[in-house]
């Protein structure tokens, strides 16, 4: 940077939270900076004529003006100084629209922190280096202006100056002639050819680009002279010398003589494959399941849909496979969750190999598949898929690495039983359902009786009100420990349901359909009052100061159930209302948000904490999570799974560590399995945790013996276990 000069940074968002947090990286950069910040883009517009920036950073969506119409607003001023579009990984359409304004780069938002910090960096020393040779240049035309006698050696000296610094520059630079003959080639040009600058210089651009983008640039230069005007900025795909691919933007301008004729055509490329790279890896995370690889739901439906457009054009028949695995969460309880998601990765595997080659397998859910089955002529072909399924996961200890697992799969066909991909996926759905509650282990096609009226959904509903009656539900809690002291700070209560006949009974199998006729409020009603009463026996123990966490349902908040029945169970058990937390989550925040929020407020003026569960499932935006009053942030346990081994989870608990931290919320890890991620949580700053390594979950008179027994598996918080 030149001495004593401040570079102007100019923050443009709507969101306050997100300008404090761009405006706080940019003091972080190592060098002195102005900084200017502005909440909407008419602002910066009004500003920029009587004002230098030396690196504009702006939000896409904002009100009044998307990012591209600022671009192209900010480039009407100043054709140079660099601008920082921030979008969503999904949002292409925009970064084009933005490209074509005039963006220099982008960032993903979320953003990563190191990565704003080296690409600002990076562009305001590019910005520095336009304005040391724009100042050279200007110095050059004065002395000419004066008179100062400019002859040979002068010339020379000042065209080999300004040569060296383009070749600082970190961009491609080249220029050629009407006749199509290099007559400038910066350094880092030259190397990507693998010639001497000097050596290209009169050589025709097929010898510096290659016979095929050499062509190319012909014709495209040819363009810009008999125009005169620049074009649009492109990305390219090349091979390199050295044999690599890499993606270029690449732009073209007119160089003038002094009556203002086109005469040569300048060429700058910026290579943008790491850039590229970054953007595919989150496309195809968007798509894929990061566990076992497999296309996800979304991603699901869209080939769905896919084959419902081929069949409308052939008449071909197709067919979806719901496969939900019968033990999958009985092997995850007692082994723990590294040996399930090494199971879950080996039932890909054997999904992959028993389908045909254009079929798709998809993992749709915790433990529930999905393959669609393309081309089938009949019902057998679609019986046999399932039959091979169903035995390959029964493979017994006798195999040599048995699954032993079992599942029921629900089968819908194309056309036949919907006519598009979220009707066939519910069909499936459907079918899957009335092969478990036949037993499970077994294979159903589609029928349109499996609605809710069935037989086996009415069974269920009647044992569901029972069990309300009866009193069959139970609590286990699953402790909770402050990463930074190894205090407990207490449990989050877990639903079970002693099923007669069944035994327990996990959430999933009944959830759903509590949820649909209405059963869910006495169910959750009964959980906010036994964990209550939970919570009063232990006080009444001299145990105190624990939190329980309680997971809330939409249908409570709906229905305006929820501030009554935690008031009413609070005062019937006298207990001190911090003790209760309650946990919500993304889905019913984004409900409507005013009713929301006014029985939110509600319910902290009971003086009981409210959590946001799953935190990175949903929406996660920022700009509806500063308008609840929340205490704590729980990240899913899918990102804590990979922390120790995949990079981008790392950077993605700790961006959720810092907003929790930025909104004054505690941060809670869910899933914590090894010691290796609990190193990470807590180097990264996290508050608390849980999960299969810190404790499972218990029934509540063993989760009140271990509070004053160490546990061996919790050695390592290097602190005794005690109650807050």
């Amino acid at each position: 940077m030149i001495p004593h000069y401040k570079p102007a940074i100019v923050i443009v968002d709507d969101s306050p939270t997100n300008r404090r947090i761009y405006a706080r990286l940019s003091r972080n950069l190592g060098i002195e900076v102005q900084l200017r910040t502005f909440e909407n883009p008419q602002q910066v517009i009004d500003w920029l004529p009587d004002n230098r920036a030396d690196l504009i950073i702006t939000d896409y969506k904002m009100p009044f003006m998307t990012g591209d119409k600022l671009v192209a607003h900010i480039r009407a001023h100043d054709p140079n100084v660099p601008v920082i579009v921030v979008t969503a990984y999904h949002d292409r359409n925009y970064r084009v629209a933005c490209l074509e304004a005039g963006a220099t780069d982008f960032l993903l938002s979320p953003v990563d922190h190191i990565e704003f910090v080296t690409r600002a960096r990076n562009l305001l020393k590019l910005r520095a280096q336009q304005q040391i040779t724009a100042r050279r240049a200007e110095m050059l035309e004065r002395r000419l202006a004066a008179g100062i006698t400019v002859q040979g050696q002068f010339v020379l000296d000042s065209r080999e100056a300004l040569a060296q610094v383009i070749d600082t520059v970190p961009a491609m630079i080249s220029a050629a002639d009407r006749s199509g003959n290099c007559i400038f080639v910066n350094a880092q040009q030259a190397a990507a050819a693998g010639e001497l600058a000097g050596d290209l210089v009169g050589q025709p651009v097929e010898t510096l680009f290659g016979w095929d983008r050499g062509a190319s640039n012909r014709r495209l230069d040819r363009l810009v002279l008999e125009t005169g005007q620049a074009l649009p900025s492109r990305e390219e795909e090349v091979v390199t010398h050295a044999g690599d691919t890499h993606v270029y933007l690449t732009s073209k301008v007119p160089l003038r003589d002094r009556e203002g004729v086109a005469i040569a055509v300048l060429t700058t490329s910026v290579d943008i494959t790491e850039r590229r790279n970054a953007e595919k890896r989150l496309e195809y995370l968007a798509n894929h399941d990061s566990l076992t690889g497999l296309p996800n739901r979304a991603l699901l439906r869209d080939r769905i849909q896919r084959e419902f457009a081929r069949g409308r054009r052939g008449d071909q028949h197709f067919a979806l496979h719901f496969i939900d695995l019968d033990r999958f969460k009985a092997i995850n309880d007692s082994q723990g969750h590294m040996q399930g998601d090494r199971l879950l990765r080996r039932i890909a595997e054997m999904l992959n190999e028993v389908v045909n080659e254009g079929d798709t397998v998809a993992r749709v859910g915790g433990d529930e598949f999905a393959v669609l089955q393309t081309n089938v002529t009949g019902h057998n072909d679609m019986a046999d898929l399932a039959d091979t399924i169903i035995a390959r996961l029964n493979e017994n200890e006798l195999s040599p690495d048995p699954l032993n697992v079992g599942a029921s799969i629900g089968i819908s066909i194309a056309p036949l039983d919907a006519q598009d991909a979220e009707a066939l996926m519910k069909n499936s759905d459907q079918a899957m359902y009335a092969a478990k509650l036949a037993g499970g282990n077994m294979w159903r096609f589609f029928a349109a009786e499996m609605g809710a009226c069935s037989g086996e959904v009415v069974n269920l509903e009647r044992d569901l009100r029972n069990a309300i009656a009866q009193q069959e539900f139970t609590l286990n809690y699953q402790p909770q420990f402050d990463l930074r002291n190894g205090a407990l700070l207490g449990g989050e209560a877990l639903l079970r349901w002693k099923r007669p006949d069944m035994g327990m009974v996990y959430p999933s199998v009944f959830l759903s359909l509590a949820e649909e006729n209405g059963l869910i409020l006495p169910i959750n009603e009964w959980v906010v009052h036994e964990a209550c009463r939970q919570i009063a026996s232990w006080a009444q123990q001299g145990v105190t100061g624990l939190r329980v966490g309680i997971n809330l349902s939409s249908v409570q908040f709906r229905r305006r159930k929820i501030f009554q029945t935690v008031a009413e169970a609070i005062a019937q058990t006298g207990i001190n209302p911090q003790s209760l937390d309650l946990e919500l989550t993304e889905g019913i925040l984004l409900r409507d948000s005013d009713d929301i929020i006014s029985q939110l407020n509600a319910l902290r003026g009971l003086g009981v904490s409210l959590s946001l569960d799953d935190f990175g499932t949903g929406y996660s935006s920022l700009s509806y999570m500063q308008k609840f009053p929340l205490d704590r942030l729980k990240i899913d346990r899918s990102f804590i799974q990979g922390l120790a081994e995949n990079k981008n989870d790392l950077a993605i608990v700790r961006t959720i560590i810092d907003l929790g931290h930025i909104l004054n919320l505690r941060v809670v890890a869910e899933g914590v399995e090894t010691n290796a991620q609990l190193a990470l949580l807590k180097a990264e700053g996290c508050d608390e945790g849980q999960g299969f390594l810190l404790g499972k979950a218990v029934p509540p008179e063993v989760f009140l013996k271990e509070l004053t027994t160490p546990q061996p598996q919790v050695s390592f918080l290097n602190a005794k276990r005690s109650a807050r």
